[in-house]
């Protein structure tokens, strides 16, 4: 069975807004990001585990407020203490975690399908978040992240490049279509492009 994305009848490919006499590389380009594997981790109180003998597809989970570990296929998300959010297009990445995190340790919660992921990419990007979101973008750094608001809908935003500007948003399933024409609306006045 494949599994259906949050957006696939929703998002849509094209160019739209203010696009016409630009050029297509400075416009923003809004995607949906699909065949992910999303697992929310938490360490439980009792547990006596040092996290930093535990590490996930090579990587450490961050400890700091908002930092972000992260390769090529993996990201680990700091969201609260001692709770992280694994996102990863690795097949094997569950089997991966169950075999580093024992569950009298930690909590393994597979979210993949109860989220809509979308990615903005652009020079303008902090401002498209910057129309909805309560947060300072402009003290986001590289692999930074945050659970926040954008127009009253819960999201987490991870900044995963700045050359141009990249951010991947995530939102409930439920609020996927509510969250795409809010971010897509706000992207109107620069112009963007749907892939």
């Amino acid at each position: 069975m494949t599994a259906i994305s949050p957006l696939q009848t929703i998002h849509k490919k094209g160019l739209f807004g203010d696009h016409h006499e630009k050029n297509e590389s400075d416009l923003l380009i809004v995607s949906e990001i699909k065949d992910l594997t999303i697992l929310q981790i938490a360490q439980y109180k009792k547990s006596k585990v040092q996290l930093n003998s535990i590490q996930i597809d090579g990587l450490e989970f961050p400890l700091q407020n908002s930092k972000v570990s992260k390769n090529k296929e993996t990201r680990i998300l700091w969201t609260a203490p001692s709770i992280w959010l694994v996102i990863s297009k690795k097949e094997d990445i569950v089997k991966k975690i169950k075999e580093k995190c024992d569950s009298k340790d930690f909590a393994i919660t597979d979210i993949s399908h109860s989220r809509a992921a979308i990615q903005i990419k652009g020079f303008q990007a902090k401002d498209i978040l910057k129309k909805g979101c309560p947060i300072n973008i402009n003290e986001f750094e590289t692999n930074n992240c945050a659970s926040t608001i954008f127009h009253g809908i819960t999201i987490v935003i991870d900044f995963v490049d700045n050359n141009p500007d990249t951010f991947n948003l995530f939102t409930l399933r439920s609020f996927g279509e509510s969250f795409y024409h809010h971010i897509t609306d706000a992207a109107l006045e620069f112009g963007y492009v749907g892939i």
